[in-house]
């Protein structure tokens, strides 16, 4: 079986960006009203920040899966992904506010860091995925720095407070591993995960 597309099932804009830039044709598959998706990204106690991150991605294509069969959808395969930000066993998700922001910003300036991503295709026969650990690491970085970055927004939605491809680059002073992985999707192991599904692209 092969397919000519993907639902993406994230609302993301960078993994949008990510897989245009494979060519892989995709229709977004996001939840409705009635579905608590924050709840699926909660923490368990003494969680390890890869396990965290599998899990959470696997409960994000279940919840999919049965999505695209409630709709009446097409079949094809849906592709899931979730990143977060680990100072050694510590799990830096998305800043609430602007103080945890600042928080997990001095937290990470002048430290190595690890970027996880999981990602997960699946059909409802048929399921894989994939995890991308990166290791960045991070100048230091003054006060009066980090506080104009959180009032820009920038932080806000973003694992570990900041994104990559933003002025924080000018921080990071060496990465190691897949800078698509530490945008949100790690192309190599997706390209690799679609070819399973039988995806042209």
């Amino acid at each position: 079986m092969s397919f000519e597309f993907i639902y993406l099932a994230s609302q993301s804009p960078r993994r949008r960006q990510l897989l245009e830039q494979l060519g892989v044709r995709y229709e977004l598959l996001l939840p409705g009203s009635e579905e608590d998706a924050e709840a699926l990204e909660l923490v368990l106690p003494d969680e390890d920040p890869e396990a965290y991150v599998a899990r959470v991605t696997r409960a994000k294509l279940a919840a999919a899966l049965a999505r695209r069969e409630a709709r009446g959808l097409p079949l094809a395969p849906v592709l899931c992904s979730d990143t977060t930000v680990a100072l050694d066993r510590q799990i830096l998700g998305k800043p609430l506010d602007a103080n945890e922001a600042l928080q997990t910003l001095e937290l990470l300036a002048g430290r190595r860091h690890r970027v996880i991503t999981a990602v997960a295709v699946g059909l409802p026969t048929q399921q894989a995925a994939g995890l991308s650990v990166s290791t960045v690491d991070f100048a230091e970085v003054g006060s009066e720095q980090l506080r104009r970055y959180v009032a820009s927004g920038e932080p806000f939605g973003k694992a570990g407070a900041y994104a990559i491809q933003s002025q924080a680059a000018a921080w990071i002073s060496r990465i190691e591993g897949s800078y698509s992985g530490i945008m949100g999707l790690p192309l190599f192991e997706t390209a690799q995960l679609l070819k399973q599904f039988g995806l042209h692209f």
